[in-house]
């Protein structure tokens, strides 16, 4: 997969793409990524990007000009979109997610605009075909930390990435549900101990323990993300499971 990055800020990226596993899918020729920077696209000596709204108001906007001129130098119309992404980080866009995530792994190409101020020209996404994401409802500096967290959540998904591709299907929100609890040694920790079906060795049980912990922990923390319509059959009996286990509490 190849990323491109488009950012008034590239110095934001330096660190983040230089460490842990962006760093080692990169030496692993699993992805490339590349970091350009808008205001060597700008036309006057200033390198101005934003200039005031038209109508008037507070805040300021980013140029079409600059922009436009930083997206033909690295992709042009002929491009395969069923294999490429183009992507505006926006406050208005889709929440992102890790069904999104999931999907963009699977393009051969992302270019992701971060996008500033009080937003882009509104004909930026006339001119392209943009997908605006958004990483949740609130107002940050700028889009290079979702620009991250999008990259970050979308390259650990690429086969070879991780080690043990189980341990990215382990995860909080693979499957639309929290993850299981963890454990580690030592087993016993000032009296507190683990629980005993992990040091069992039983393969089947275990996996039934952290399907069971999983949804019973979804159920308590974000039962929004419960949704009958996406359980496996599996998974339904065993909210039932746990549904008569509360009742019975009561």
């Amino acid at each position: 997969m190849r990323i491109d990055i488009l950012t008034i800020f590239p110095n934001m990226f330096s660190g983040p793409l230089n460490e842990s596993l962006t760093k080692k899918a990169q030496e692993k020729n699993l992805v490339e990524i590349k970091i350009h920077d808008i205001r060597d696209f700008a036309e006057d000596k200033h390198q101005t990007v934003d200039d005031t709204p038209f109508g008037g108001g507070g805040g300021m906007v980013m140029r079409l000009e600059p922009l436009c001129k930083a997206l033909e130098s690295i992709w042009d119309e002929s491009e395969d979109m069923k294999q490429t992404c183009l992507i505006l980080t926006t406050p208005q866009g889709e929440i992102f997610s890790q069904e999104k995530a999931k999907e963009l792994s699977l393009k051969n190409r992302l270019v992701i605009i971060c996008g500033h101020y009080k937003g882009v020209d509104e004909r930026l996404g006339k001119l392209y075909p943009l997908e605006e994401i958004s990483i949740g409802d609130y107002v940050l500096t700028g889009g290079e930390i979702p620009a991250l967290i999008i990259l970050d959540t979308t390259v650990r998904l690429i086969p070879g990435v991780l080690g043990d591709f189980e341990s990215a299907q382990a995860d909080s929100f693979y499957d639309g549900i929290l993850g299981p609890p963890q454990y580690t040694r030592p087993a016993e920790f000032r009296g507190l101990k683990v629980p005993e079906v992990l040091l069992s060795g039983d393969h089947e049980k275990i996996r039934l323990w952290r399907k069971k912990e999983a949804l019973q922990r979804t159920l308590q923390r974000r039962p929004d993300l419960v949704n009958l319509d996406l359980l496996s059959e599996e998974e339904k009996k065993i909210l039932e499971e746990i549904k008569r286990e509360v009742r019975s509490e009561k």
